[in-house]
């Protein structure tokens, strides 16, 4: 069994890696002092990964939404519910759907080798049938229709919509009640046995843990896979958006608006990069910024203003939103701010306090066990390393940043989508 430490000078702190013999990797954070601890056991399948091929063989196509679907029925089992089991350990246990992962996931203060033992029993134990799969359509049904009726969801998919031409980011990550009635026991297996091979998969486990301790519980446990070559099929994106501008009518008291710039699929690739992204947006539209002052001043935006970068396999684009009461005139701020920014340079000041801001941040969030866990999770299967991307935000020059300015946020390639309210008269 392969063991490597992971040590990091600047931060003072370590973590293990641990190849293990089943195929699955090991991420062990040990901190001293803490009570709690938390583990996530995670596999690369979400919700774009609807088509695919095993070893090079005939591309398979599965119904929208079944890893979400496979989600839920994971927890069941022959001898009952998995939170039933969680109960009796006093853990706080969850699980989640993303575009490109499926997590399960649970966090305790005691009796942590019986709740890993739980963890890493049900998912690998899957039990479908007939009737379980047609029982969970319903339920998942009305999961999809209430998430029709939240304007925050409804916002962003509109612009995903218009953003994208054919990459499936833009679907539902539930699905649609026409696509999971397709899903059956047979699909379930399918895709289960496809992307839940420990070699796709990856456990992140901090706190109050040891190596020895999750090694003891993971070798009586993981079932040795063999490993397979996947490869997703996702058909050809142009860097080009659909449309400029997209809206709906809502029952909201205040429009909301997603303003995303569309980037090139490969635009944020490896710890470095991603470090002068992240500099760059915190300087660009932070609450230090002069963007969010300026936006605040005028009335054009309130706190729910927020920034990220959405990316992950074959997609990528910087979205900017909020509540506004005009989501148009805020959304041509944003532009006019980015195209002076290039025009007149990164101001080295707003840089050094991006840089120390996101450092600081960076480093904070190595307090939290289920963060770092998190972390560990989402680097793994990015191919990052979160000590590497520490030392990329420590070593930032201006420069650095102004070239990741300068090949992202074309104004000329975004979307706008805004939600307002309903107009009188109208139901």
């Amino acid at each position: 069994m392969d063991i490597k430490e992971i040590k990091s000078e600047r931060v003072a702190e370590k973590y293990y890696k641990i190849n293990h013999p089943s195929g699955l990797t090991i991420y062990v954070y040990p901190k001293e002092g803490y009570n709690s601890a938390y583990a996530i056991f995670g596999t690369r399948y979400g919700s774009i990964n609807t088509k695919f091929s095993v070893d090079d063989g005939e591309t398979i196509t599965v119904p929208d939404g079944i890893a979400h679907y496979l989600e839920h029925k994971l927890f069941e089992s022959e001898d009952g519910d998995a939170f039933v089991r969680y109960a009796k350990t006093g853990a706080n246990a969850n699980a989640y759907t993303s575009f490109e992962k499926t997590c399960y996931l649970f966090s305790c203060t005691e009796k942590f080798d019986e709740s890993l033992e739980i963890l890493l029993d049900f998912v690998q134990s899957p039990y479908f049938t007939a009737q379980t799969v047609a029982k969970e359509q319903g339920i998942i049904g009305q999961e999809i229709k209430m998430y029709d009726d939240a304007p925050d969801w409804r916002v962003m998919f509109n612009m995903l919509e218009n953003m994208y031409h054919n990459h499936p980011v833009k679907i539902d990550i539930a699905g649609t009640v026409e696509s999971i009635a397709e899903i059956t026991a047979e699909k379930l297996y399918e895709v289960y046995n496809v992307f839940y091979n420990l070699n796709n998969m990856v456990l992140c486990v901090s706190g109050n843990v040891t190596v020895d301790k999750v090694l003891k519980t993971a070798d009586r446990l993981l079932k040795p896979s063999e490993k397979h070559t996947i490869h997703n099929v996702f058909e050809n994106e142009p860097y080009e958006i659909v449309n400029p501008y997209v809206e709906q009518e809502f029952s909201v008291s205040m429009p909301i608006f997603n303003l995303g710039f569309k980037e090139k699929a490969d635009c944020v690739k490896g710890d470095a990069q991603a470090a002068h992204t992240d500099i760059l947006l915190f300087l660009l539209a932070s609450e230090t910024s002069e963007l969010y002052r300026k936006l605040l001043d005028a009335n054009l935006i309130n706190s729910s203003f927020s920034y990220e970068l959405f990316d992950g396999p074959g997609y990528c684009s910087v979205i900017f939103g909020g509540e506004s009461r005009e989501p148009q005139k805020a959304a041509e701020m944003i532009k006019d701010y980015i195209v002076k920014l290039k025009e007149n340079g990164i101001d080295k000041e707003e840089f050094e306090i991006a840089k120390k801001s996101i450092y600081g941040d960076t480093v904070a969030s190595l307090n939290s066990v289920d963060t770092i866990s998190n972390i560990l999770a989402d680097y793994h299967f990015k191919g990052n390393n979160m000590f590497d991307y520490i030392d990329e935000i420590a070593n930032a020059t201006i420069e650095d940043v102004t070239k990741r300015l300068d090949c992202m946020l074309d104004v000329n390639n975004c979307t706008l989508s805004v939600v307002k309210p309903i107009q009188d008269g109208e139901k």
